[in-house]
């Protein structure tokens, strides 16, 4: 009787959080229409709403229950955009270049990020935010090393600026190096921090370039399963041997590769992988705003200029090494 009634009484004490998120998910998708990000808006309403007004206490559990359920769910579903078949194509010179990016782009992040002293989590939310997917990754870490809320925040915000930048920037350096059509498709999915802001640049170069962008940018994000392992590991060795030690493979993380392989071997058809990228932003729009809800502005401030500086010795240290991988592979 007593798990039964638990049961019933989960749903109806998630639901008000679970509705406020809900109202900003849908004020972002009209938003995302317009060409924003419908993630950045999602976690610009949740900063000023948690900023602007106290919440009640009823809606605690649904914005906890979409900070970390649907987040991790949201990750899961982004598995079905991948397919270990199209990265293959893409030939071992160029899969090359997508392992450097992100092995030189992270541990380059992660130790420029202890020079400047930089938090070490917020650090390494900047470094697997700008050297794999942008804000999926800072989140995905986040539900690895359970960041503090105004440092997920701010990685999310230096990803957006940044990759926003780049989209202008990149295909302007492209011109003034001679790189063709291609080639700065290649480069703009090695280089630039979010999958929509490397469609923008490619969509903009023809149908080629945007294919090419994407599948390497996609190769990209298919590095967040084995760095997050690695994250795992790590952390396993410096905890505690007694109590809980966190898992070597995060439960959300084999879910995202078990839906790559899914979608590799064709079990998935187009319609649902199409529906699925509809999902994914609901619910990582969702788990945005919720995280965005506990950020604080009197936070922001003590972060100071180190997160700012370090974002952008990333972002070229990303886009340098994606231009020369592209000059010495890319067709």
């Amino acid at each position: 009787m007593t798990t039964t009634a638990t049961r019933t009484r989960m749903p109806t004490h998630l639901l008000p959080g679970l509705a406020l998120a809900a109202s900003a998910v849908v004020v972002s998708w009209f938003m995302s229409r317009l060409g924003v990000s419908a993630l950045l808006v999602a976690i610009v309403l949740g900063v000023i709403v948690g900023n602007a007004v106290r919440l009640p206490a009823s809606l605690e559990p649904g914005i906890a229950f979409a900070s970390k359920r649907l987040l991790r769910a949201g990750i899961v579903v982004l598995g079905l955009q991948l397919t270990l078949g199209d990265i293959w194509a893409l030939g071992p010179g160029m899969i090359a270049v997508v392992i450097a990016v992100v092995t030189i782009g992270i541990l380059s992040t992660l130790w420029i990020g202890r020079r400047l002293g930089v938090s070490p989590t917020q650090t390494l939310l900047i470094a697997c935010g700008f050297s794999i997917c942008g804000a999926a990754a800072v989140a995905a870490i986040d539900g690895v090393i359970d960041a503090d809320d105004d440092e997920v925040v701010t990685a999310v915000g230096l990803v957006v600026a940044f990759g926003t930048a780049m989209i202008g920037l990149v295909p302007l350096l492209a011109g003034l190096v001679g790189l063709s059509p291609a080639q700065t498709g290649l480069w703009a999915g090695a280089s630039i921090h979010e999958v929509a802001q490397v469609v923008a640049v490619g969509g903009s170069l023809g149908a080629a370039a945007l294919s090419a962008a994407v599948i390497v940018k996609l190769a990209r994000v298919l590095l967040l399963a084995p760095v997050m392992a690695v994250i795992s590991v790590r952390r396993r060795r410096q905890g505690s041997t007694t109590g809980k030690r966190p898992p070597i493979i995060p439960l959300f993380v084999a879910g995202f590769l078990a839906m790559v392989i899914l979608r590799s071997v064709g079990l998935v058809p187009d319609v649902v992988v199409g529906a699925a990228s509809t999902v994914q932003t609901v619910l990582l729009s969702a788990a945005m705003f919720a995280l965005g809800t506990g950020a604080r502005f009197a936070a922001f401030r003590k972060l100071g200029a180190g997160p700012f500086v370090l974002a952008a010795i990333s972002t070229v240290i990303v886009g340098a090494v994606g231009l020369t991988g592209t000059l010495l592979v890319g067709a």
